[in-house]
């Protein structure tokens, strides 16, 4: 399978996803630079990383969210095409209105970088296959606004039609986000946000290989 990974300005995650993407399907990504307006149409998976865009000036992702290239994303999302946004990129979806939610503030109010705990909530997902549901798997995060929160209605109707995907396992939750969400997908299914970073535990050198099935499943190269 073919994936991109989207470049912009203050985005610093992007050689750590390209090096996981080329590990885990043998074939490197293709980039793609926030001034595009398309996608080649033999991309199967489009990853937005993590990082600063545009310094996070105004909210985190707002300016990134307005740039050209989200809209030939947001076309491609329509057809089917999965997106994956970790970090920055899972505030740069919400901020485009691809996926529910807002991310705000850590409740410490300071900048958290540790590893975390996350329960696969649903593995019946393009981006979880290689889970067991329930399954708790650990991931570092990184980031100042991973707050997420959903008003009531919006939270009932995730958690019922399965968009939660990731929750904060063991009392982890980084941030303070509502029901200790850590990542969701739309109704659809092929898009996901999460704020953890997978691609940086896909190997043993990295001291574990728990963030290896999100892009195992996306990619469709799950193995034993």
């Amino acid at each position: 399978m073919k994936s991109a990974v989207v470049q912009l300005p203050g985005l610093n995650r992007d050689r750590d996803m390209i090096a996981a993407l080329t590990k885990i399907s043998g074939k490197a990504p293709i980039t793609v630079w926030q001034t595009e307006t398309s996608i080649p149409d033999d991309v199967d998976l489009i990853v937005i990383p993590g990082g600063f865009s545009y310094g996070d000036y105004l909210r985190c992702g707002a300016i990134a969210a307005r740039m050209p290239v989200m809209q030939a994303i947001k076309e491609k999302a329509e057809k089917g095409v999965k997106v994956l946004g970790v970090c920055n990129g899972f505030q740069i979806l919400v901020e485009a209105g691809m996926l529910p939610g807002a991310l705000m503030m850590n409740a410490s109010l300071k900048f958290v970088c540790k590893e975390v705990k996350l329960e696969v909530v649903n593995a019946e997902t393009e981006f979880t296959r290689a889970y067991d549901k329930g399954q708790i798997i650990r991931c570092p995060v990184a980031h100042h606004e991973g707050n997420y929160f959903v008003d009531a209605e919006t939270l009932k109707s995730i958690n019922g039609n399965g968009q939660v995907v990731f929750r904060y396992a063991d009392g982890t939750n980084p941030n303070g986000a509502i029901d200790d969400i850590a990542g969701v997908v739309n109704a659809r299914g092929n898009v996901l946000g999460m704020m953890p970073h997978p691609e940086n535990l896909i190997e043993a050198a990295h001291g574990g290989t728990d963030g290896r099935g999100i892009f195992a499943s996306a990619l469709d190269v799950i193995a034993a």
